[in-house]
Formats: structure tokens, C-alpha cells, sequence
């Protein structure tokens, strides 16, 4: 069955990790009677957890898609994971779904993933819900989990269900749109009643605050609440709606995900509140670079951007397609932007975890899988080959952690890199580069579990033994004052020899500048064709270093002099003179090392601040500053040396316990000397002595 645009409605699932979130989907999914059974996500047997690493390690680590049919409306849910390391995953749905359902625990309240979840969905101004979940848990409180809301972000968050008790107490919840009562019990369905005795006079409390409260979602809606003092049952979710839509509300609604409890109420706020994908737009990128916007119609021509890329053992190759206009069916003709290839797609499928269900036709709004699309990346583009443009890339957040890999032994060096290859199509937070000047091949991910899990899955599915250790930083080397030098370079063996002499000045740039040279020689001291050599040999000297093998940068060179001889000399000649002039030159200069510099921003409890910034001045950390978040939450930024934070996911979970987290990304090179430059230096020599 094809649903219509404006029956569809996406929704991201979001929270910090172990707030339940795949088990509120897996009971959605048998609530609504897609499954028979709610499998615990302990068992490794749930609709949205169904991978290895996710049984064997108790945890989300793919988006995965999943939906249902609910009053008229198709309600595509991706379950994201919790764990920081796999941020990449909710930033891919974030981008696929129109609203994001947070889950928060009613126990905890907000956690720090919350807040970075909730900055992510700020940037993109994406409408969003709240489902305060684990009120059958001891320690659970609805009202100071929704006071950690109120307090942490600036919107209203508008209540339309609430529990009946918490605890062991949790019997259900209580609609305040329906005036309805859903009681729940584990391993059963919800069943509607009327609402108790004991919880009628907090029910008209709550159903009172919730039509004031939707009455700010829309203008009109105010001055009739103001006349009338009460709104209908219709124009309360019409509040709720256009509040939704535009930022202005947030609706929260409650339950147990392990027993089922508030699913209906959800659902129903799903349908009745998020939005429909009809209208929204997306970026476009022309052909000749300009910008535009193109909004979700299925009357278009067809369109889709690729927002996820999965590798089945079985079905190969799986792109997770948003269709953003038109229709998607075996008459529909393809091309990959990028590649300007067409392609031919004879079956769509839609999923429920890892089971794909093949239909007939997907409609713009909607999520459709294609399998073994050989072309197809994330981040793709499809069009018709008659109008070809690009969507807007994924805004994927930089790598935070490193490890340099190799194979145990020299026959494994290919079959890692393959596999590695493989991991990074479907993964585009995971970066895999050959360092050509440390000469080790690095993997970088948002996490070390992150990396862990990767390289895991290589050892036991590719039977590649992998050996790690940390990386070498890429330093560089620069000068701190000018100076001159002269070289000859003269070679006499037999037949034409070599000669070649420059005399050069160097400077030191501004950091940044990386390299200039200007030509001062006046007249035919050397010839106009020889002057590329000599340039070419300046910057293979900048490039091969001179304290420790680091490139060299920011200095500006003039070539002041030079001397020929009528048969000896070359272009060959001239470069190795200006290497030399360089490395002597250079030397006078009083070079120093230089080191990258990276912002850091950290996420902690207040708990731990004089512990953090203790550990940050130990890593020659510059704090620039810190916010509170609310809620006993703060943000700390500084500038740290990259050296230094190597291994720092693992030491700030040591020291917050494992609630700290952290972004990071490069500013600059700074000047280093002392013995922290003689050790880089000694090292450098060693590893070059080794690899000799």
C-alpha cells in the first residue's frame, strides 16, 4: 500500500543511551499488532536491534527503520542509538525524519546526550516530541522529570498525557486530550477506561494547563481562549499542531516502555501533532553551484536523497532512499548525480528491522529501500536523468578519536584494507587515511567503542588479525626569524657534470601562509628555465623538514643570487642547490616545532569541573570559558594540544564516570620547545631509524 504525502509522518527516535528507546518501538510495534510478541532488547531478538554487535553488546548502534499504520497515517519510526560514538546515525535520521521523538528516563530526567541532542535539533529548527518513559521504575517522577525539561530549554513543554502513579504503582496513563484512561499490563496490550476517581481531580488540572497551553500554538486560537476560556477537543490539537510545527511547544507524553504503557496516547500525538512531509523543503545544489530550494510534492518528478547505506550478507548492498518528490515505482528512471549514471530499479522495499518488505510504489514524503545500487553511496543524490542536481550533503560531525591499525602480518595488509573500505561506505563518521608523513594508517571514529566494535567485526568476520596503537601526531616545523645562505651544488664524474649555485633569504609568514617566493634576481645571473627547479627544490626541502622530518610551513623565500656554468648546468642541478641553500638557511633561522591546537568543547556534570580542568591545565589546555546548561550541567571550552587529547575519551569517562562528553575540531598550529620538543624530535629520529 502507498501512502499519501500528507498521511506520512517521520519521526526520529532520540535519548541518552538506556532511556528505552528500542523498547518503546518494539512495544509500538506489537501494540499495533506488527509483531506478536515484544522481545526484550536483552534477548537480541528485537525488531530494531538485530545485528551481532548490537545482541552481543546490549546496545543501538544502527539507525534502524521500522513502521506502522495508525489512524490513516503511516508512521515511520527510525530508533537511533543513545551512545555518543554513534552520533552519526541520529544526524543521518535527523536529516530523513520531518520531527524527533526524545526519550528521556523519568528517573533521570534530561541526561547530556538530551542536551547535545537537543542543540543538533536546534541548528536543523526541527519539531520535536517528548516521551518521558521508566515510570513503572522505582525512583521515577513525572513532574521533576518535566521540570528538568523546563529548566534546561527555553520552550513550552506542553503535558498531553499523564501517569497514573509511579513505581510498581504505574497502572497507566491518563489522556488529557481523550479524557480517556489506558491501562497496561506486561506482556498485554493497553486497554481504554475511565478515568479513576483518585486521579480525576489532577486530570481536569492537567487538561486545563494543556488548552491554555495550546492556545499559544496559533494566534487565532489565543483571543478565542480568551473570550471563551476553554477551546474544543479540535482546536486544542490544531494548537498543539501549529505550535509543534514551528518550535513553539514541545508535547509530552508518558509510560513504561517494558509494559506498553502510554503507546496509544503517543501514537495518537504522532499522527494528531507531528508534521506531515508535505511542503517541507530541502537544499538544492545546481549544476552551476548555485543554491535553491525544492519542497517535498509527489506531482514532481521523482528525487530522492540516500541518507543511509547498510551491507547485507544476504541482499547485499541496502540505500536507505527519502523520496523528495515524485513517485518511485519499476516505471521510474534514475540517476545517480554524482556519478551521472542511470540506474534500474525493478523492486523497492520499505523495512521492519532487518525484514524488508517488497511495494509497489513509494510516494515523495516517504522511506524507500533499494538493493544493490553498485553506484549508490550515502549522501547520494537520484533524479530523473532529464533534470540532474544535488541534494545537500550530510552535516556529519567530525571524528573525536583515533588508532593507527596495521595487520599482524604483511599478507593481512590487503584484506584489512578492503574491509575497512567496506566499513566506511556505511558508515561516513568513520575515516580512514594513509598519513604520508607518519606513514601509518589511521582510523578515526567518534568513540573508542566506536572503533572497537569496527575493528572487531573485521578480526572475526575477515579472520584479520589487526594491531593498534596510537597515532603520530602530524607535526610541522617553521622558522623564527629571516636569514640567507648560498650553495653550490657541483658534481664532476666523467662527461657533462653538475653545477648549479642560489643564494636565497628566508622569512618567517604569518601561521597560515604556508609558502611564498618571489624572483629578485636582476638580469641572466640564471636563466628564466631554470627558476621552476630551483622553486621545486625549495618546497621538496619544506616538505622533507629538518629538525624531525616535519614539513615545514609559513616561510617565504626570495632568491636573491646564482651563478651557472654554460655546460654543466640543469634544472636538476639548480633544485638540489636550492635544497641545500633552504636546509642551510634554515639552520640559521632558529626553526621550532610546531604542534596542531584543537577547540574542545566538554559536556559534564558540575560535579566533576574542578576535576576537568584540573586534567586539562595537565595537558597544557588554555580554558577559554564555560556555560551553564541548567540542571547542574555545564560546557567547557578550551584549546588543547592534539598530542594531548589522543586518548582523552578514555580518560574523561574515567573522570566522570562515563557521563562526560566531548566535540572537538582543528584551530591551528602552535610553537613548541623545550623538552616536550626534544621528545617529538627523539621519537622522530627513532621512527625513522626503524623504517630505515
Amino acid at each position: 500500500m502507498s501512502f499519501q504525502t500528507d498521511s506520512i509522518r517521520n519521526v526520529a527516535i532520540a535519548g541518552h543511551g538506556a532511556t528505552g528507546k528500542t523498547s518503546l518501538v518494539e512495544q509500538i510495534l506489537f501494540q499495533t499488532g506488527v509483531i506478536g510478541r515484544a522481545e526484550a532488547v536483552e534477548s537480541g531478538k528485537s525488531t530494531s536491534d538485530y545485528t551481532e554487535e548490537e545482541a552481543s553488546n546490549g546496545i543501538s548502534i544502527h539507525a534502524s527503520l521500522t513502521h506502522v499504520d495508525w489512524k490513516d497515517c503511516k508512521i515511520n519510526m527510525l530508533d537511533t542509538p543513545g551512545a555518543a560514538d554513534f552520533i552519526g546515525e541520529v544526524v543521518a535520521s535527523f536529516r530523513a525524519c520531518e520531527s524527533a521523538l526524545l526519550v528521556i528516563s523519568g528517573k533521570a530526567g534530561v541526561q547530556i546526550e538530551t542536551i547535545k541532542l537537543w542543540r543538533l535539533l536546534e541548528q536543523r529548527t526541527k519539531p520535536r516530541l517528548v516521551f518521558i518513559g521508566k515510570m513503572d521504575e522505582e525512583g521515577a517522577e513525572f513532574e521533576a522529570a518535566l521540570e528538568s525539561l523546563r529548566t534546561r530549554f527555553e520552550t513550552s513543554f506542553v503535558p498531553v498525557s499523564i501517569p497514573m502513579g509511579s513505581g510498581s504503582k504505574h497502572s497507566g496513563v491518563i489522556d488529557l486530550i481523550s479524557m480517556k484512561a489506558y491501562t497496561a499490563g506486561k506482556g498485554g496490550k493497553e486497554t481504554e477506561t475511565e478515568i479513576p476517581a483518585e486521579f480525576k481531580d489532577a486530570a481536569e488540572t492537567a487538561r486545563a494547563e494543556l488548552i491554555e497551553l495550546a492556545a499559544e500554538g496559533d494566534d487565532e486560537l489565543v483571543e478565542k481562549f480568551l473570550a471563551e476560556e476553554t477551546l474544543s477537543t479540535e482546536d486544542v490539537i490544531r494548537g498543539l499542531k501549529a505550535g509543534t510545527a514551528e518550535g513553539r511547544l514541545v508535547p509530552v507524553t508518558c509510560g513504561a516502555a517494558l509494559s506498553g504503557s502510554g503507546v496509544a496516547t503517543l501514537l495518537d500525538i504522532i499522527a494528531n501533532a507531528a508534521r506531515s512531509p508535505m511542503g517541507i523543503e530541502e537544499t538544492v545544489i545546481n549544476e552551476d553551484g548555485t543554491e535553491s530550494k525544492l519542497a517535498i510534492n509527489p506531482d514532481a518528478e521523482f528525487s530522492g536523497l540516500c541518507f543511509k547505506t547498510t551491507i547485507d550478507q544476504f541482499s547485499g548492498k541496502l540505500s536507505f532512499v527519502k523520496v523528495v518528490t515524485g513517485c518511485l515505482n519499476s516505471e521510474t528512471e534514475l540517476s545517480n548525480a554524482r556519478e551521472k549514471k542511470k540506474e534500474r530499479v525493478n523492486k523497492f522495499f520499505t523495512a521492519q528491522g532487518k525484514k524488508l518488505e517488497e511495494v509497489q510504489q513509494v510516494c515523495a514524503g516517504d522511506i524507500a529501500v533499494l538493493a544493490k545500487l553498485a553506484s549508490a553511496n550515502t549522501s547520494d543524490t537520484f533524479c530523473t536523468p532529464s533534470h540532474i542536481f544535488n541534494f545537500r550533503q550530510l552535516a556529519l560531525p567530525q571524528p573525536v578519536y583515533a588508532v593507527a591499525v596495521e595487520g599482524a602480518e604483511k599478507k593481512d595488509e590487503d584484506k584489512l584494507g578492503e574491509a575497512l573500505h567496506k566499513v566506511v561506505e556505511e558508515d561516513l563518521t568513520l575515516h580512514v587515511d594513509f598519513n604520508g608523513e607518519t606513514k601509518e594508517t589511521v582510523v578515526s571514529g567518534m568513540g573508542e567503542l566506536h572503533i572497537n566494535i569496527v575493528l572487531d567485526r573485521i578480526r572475526t568476520h575477515q579472520k584479520v588479525a589487526v594491531n593498534t596503537h596510537v597515532p603520530r601526531v602530524a607535526y610541522r616545523e617553521t622558522i623564527t626569524k629571516p636569514a640567507e645562505a648560498t650553495y653550490r651544488h657541483k658534481k664532476q664524474s666523467g662527461g657533462h657534470g653538475q653545477f648549479g649555485e642560489v643564494t636565497i633569504r628566508i622569512r618567517p609568514l604569518e601561521r597560515g601562509e604556508q609558502y611564498a617566493f618571489d624572483n629578485l634576481i636582476r638580469g641572466m645571473a640564471v636563466s628564466k628555465g631554470y627558476i621552476p627547479g630551483i622553486e621545486k627544490g625549495l618546497k621538496e626541502a619544506m616538505a622533507e623538514g629538518v629538525l624531525a622530518g616535519y614539513p615545514m610551513v609559513d616561510i617565504g623565500s626570495e632568491l636573491l643570487d646564482g651563478k651557472e656554468h654554460s655546460v654543466d648546468s640543469s634544472e636538476m642541478a639548480f633544485k638540489l642547490a636550492a635544497k641545500g641553500a633552504m636546509r642551510e638557511a634554515v639552520a640559521k633561522a632558529k626553526p621550532t616545532l610546531l604542534e596542531p591546537i584543537v577547540n574542545l568543547e566538554v559536556f559534564i556534570e558540575d560535579q566533576y569541573l574542578g576535576d576537568v580542568l584540573s586534567d586539562l591545565t595537565s595537558k597544557r589546555g588554555r580554558v577559554l570559558g564555560q556555560d551553564s546548561l541548567g540542571g547542574g550541567l555545564i560546557s567547557i571550552r578550551a584549546q588543547v594540544p592534539q598530542a594531548e587529547l589522543l586518548r582523552y575519551a578514555i580518560d574523561l569517562r574515567s573522570i566522570t564516570s562515563g557521563t562526560g562528553a566531548f566535540e572537538l575540531e582543528f584551530s591551528h598550529y602552535d610553537p613548541i620547545s623545550g623538552k616536550i620538543a626534544d621528545d617529538v624530535i627523539k621519537a622522530a629520529q627513532q621512527t625513522a631509524e626503524a623504517h630505515a
